[in-house]
């Protein structure tokens, strides 16, 4: 049932494409088959698939001009979906606050879709875009991980070619903008801007009538009862959702039971097609491909038996003690910033990680577009989604921010403490949309079960009024565990208490009537030759080593020291990082994913012992 079908309406590309050559810097094996025709052309909303889509990636005029500044002539080509700063755009420039970034293509609309409305989706773009359709503005949105889309029916002309056009903002960390990594000075653990659109652009028709706009499926393990959300719009009189295994209809009803279901876990990924359709009449009017997985997260404790003077809280998955222990994983990529080259390499960091033996991903304060959880879920990687942060509190990045805006970043860390933490002073409006873009990702992302965790902060980086925001999580989704704020500071209103150390994994705020995690540990920097984004200036949170081995040997001596917290409450662990990432030499592997700095055979074993300990 789960067609990933290609675009079978080519996007138009001009001639020069063939001219199109990538920026300088490292690269990836996957840079040199990207192709400028077709960049990344899978159908990039696998969750909810209709069988006709037209596919606009490809070379699109731009131009960078002045913020108050209207659109003039092209200063070249840029090729969608690759960022602007990236080498994979073939355009390599910064753009920066005091500028705006613009877009322009053409299109047609095929023959076939007469009689049905257009709609035009963007899977992110960062930060403000505006749009038009020949001429006419069909409307903006703000946020740079949250896919969006227009209805541009009554824009479009009868026939012939379409125009588009994209205006795009972008202040990066000089406002309270939810970036993440993203900074105008780059250095250590913050990394280049991304500016503009990052994922597939593209268009499907839809029935003028009605149409599913999205669904959210909810597993009752109690009383093995699957009950999906549908969200649609429009004049009908029936739902219908069915629900298939491995081709064979097993159920069907907007809330149906499961005979016999089979489970999701890392251990086996089991997953379920849907058919989502929408009749009136008798007729069906609009209809998708979807799937989902049968899995609960939930807190439990420590059975009797296990007791001896202290009982613990664990995360249960499926309603059983499970150590989650896998990567902080940044998401970013040496020749497209943050978009990867192609779904090979999309799905690459995703199918390491799981043959190291991990069976979890801390997604780093970054959104991944839809098909990176597709392949979790396919895979069976548990994922802890981190909301990007509106700030930072670092004295070092606000040498160059107004003095406003660095005097409101400025709170203070109770690191491995409940006490001394103070808010961020965040305005009002930011606050309002930090709902706004933390409410469209939730939204976005809860219809991929691999996600175990939101988590709405991470070392007081933006953080204010705890709370409020854990309510506001809890209220959009209460099937997911929320930790609060990933190495604090801690209000004591989410599931889980998470603490970072660096370099060695410690607990030293504890507190048993919570999770108790080690959210981030080791950073053992092993800078490899020939594979670095810059030859000096690189570092890691202990000291640089000199090879692989040393590497090894820490690590095995801190899957020792994970034991040991694990029998006195520890319940899941993540290590920096999965690859490096521009000067920071942490990773796995090496930014280009060339390199694996370990003995896969025995990282696995090592792994796999910490996770079977408990």
């Amino acid at each position: 049932m789960r067609k990933l079908i290609i675009s079978t309406a080519a996007a138009l590309v001009s001639l020069s494409a063939f001219c199109w050559t990538p920026g300088e810097g490292l690269k990836t094996r996957w840079a040199a088959e990207v192709d400028p025709s077709n960049p990344l052309p899978e159908y990039p909303r696998p969750q909810m698939v209709r069988a006709q889509w037209q596919n606009l990636n490809g070379l699109w005029n731009y131009a960078i001009t002045p913020a108050d500044a209207d659109y003039g002539k092209p200063d070249g080509e840029i090729l969608v979906p690759f960022c602007v700063e990236s080498a994979l755009s073939g355009v390599q420039r910064h753009v920066g606050s005091a500028n705006a970034l613009w877009y322009e293509r053409e299109f047609t609309v095929p023959r076939q879709w007469k009689g049905r409305d257009v709609l035009l989706h963007f899977g992110a773009v960062d930060w403000k875009a505006e749009v038009w359709v020949n001429g006419i503005k069909v409307g903006e949105h703000t946020g740079g991980y949250a896919p969006f889309c227009f209805n541009i029916s009554p824009a479009l002309r009868k026939s012939g070619k379409q125009s588009l056009r994209v205006r795009v903002w972008d202040a990066s960390d000089e406002n309270f903008q939810p970036r993440g990594k993203q900074i105008e000075h780059t250095h250590g653990i913050w990394y280049t801007p991304v500016t503009g659109i990052w994922q597939t652009v593209w268009l499907e028709p839809v029935s003028h009538e009605a149409s599913i706009v999205s669904y959210n499926p909810v597993w009752d393990a109690a009383n093995s009862m699957l009950k999906v959300e549908v969200n649609a719009g429009g004049d009908f009189d029936e739902t219908r959702v069915e629900l298939f295994y491995k081709g064979q209809k097993v159920a069907s009803g907007t809330e149906m039971k499961v005979e016999s279901p089979r489970l999701w876990s890392p251990d086996s990924p089991e997953m379920y097609d849907l058919k989502i359709s929408l009749l009136k009449g008798g007729k069906v009017i609009d209809s998708v491909d979807g799937y989902t997985c049968l899995r609960t997260m939930s807190v439990i404790s420590d059975p009797k038996a296990d007791r001896n003077v202290n009982s613990y809280k664990r995360i249960g998955l499926n309603g059983e003690r499970t150590f989650f222990f896998g990567p902080l994983d940044q998401g970013w990529w040496p020749d497209g910033l943050y978009t990867a080259p192609t779904d090979e390499a999309l799905k690459f960091d995703i199918i390491k990680t799981k043959e190291w033996g991990w069976n979890m991903i801390r997604k780093h304060i970054k959104v991944e577009p839809a098909r990176w959880y597709y392949w979790c879920d396919v895979y069976g990687i548990s994922v802890w989604q981190d909301m990007p942060c509106i700030a930072d509190h670092s004295a070092k990045t606000n040498e160059y921010r107004t003095p406003e805006i660095a005097r409101m970043q400025m709170n203070k860390w109770s690191r491995d403490s409940f006490l001394g933490g103070t808010d961020c002073e965040v305005p009002a409006q930011w606050k309002e949309n930090f709902y706004k873009e933390w409410g469209e990702i939730m939204d976005a992302l809860k219809v991929f079960q691999c996600i175990g965790v939101w988590v709405p902060f991470n070392e007081a980086w933006g953080q204010f009024d705890t709370p409020a925001v854990v309510q506001f999580t809890r209220s959009k989704d209460s099937t997911r565990l929320i930790n609060e704020s990933s190495g604090g500071n801690f209000s004591f209103s989410g599931d889980i208490i998470d603490t970072h150390h660096y370099a060695s994994p410690a607990m030293n705020a504890f507190e048993s009537k919570f999770i108790n995690v080690i959210g981030e540990y080791g950073g053992l920097g092993y800078p490899v030759q020939g594979h670095l984004w810059q030859q000096d200036k690189n570092w890691g949170y202990g000291a640089v080593l000199k090879s692989g081995e040393e590497v090894q040997e820490i690590y095995d001596k801190f899957a020792d020291m994970l034991k040991v917290f694990i029998s006195t409450g520890c319940s899941a662990a993540v290590y920096t990082q999965t690859t490096d990432v521009e000067i920071e030499v942490n990773g796995i592997m090496t930014y280009d994913r060339e390199i694996v700095k370990l003995d896969e055979k025995r990282f696995r074993e090592t792994n796999q012992s910490v996770i079977k300990s408990l």
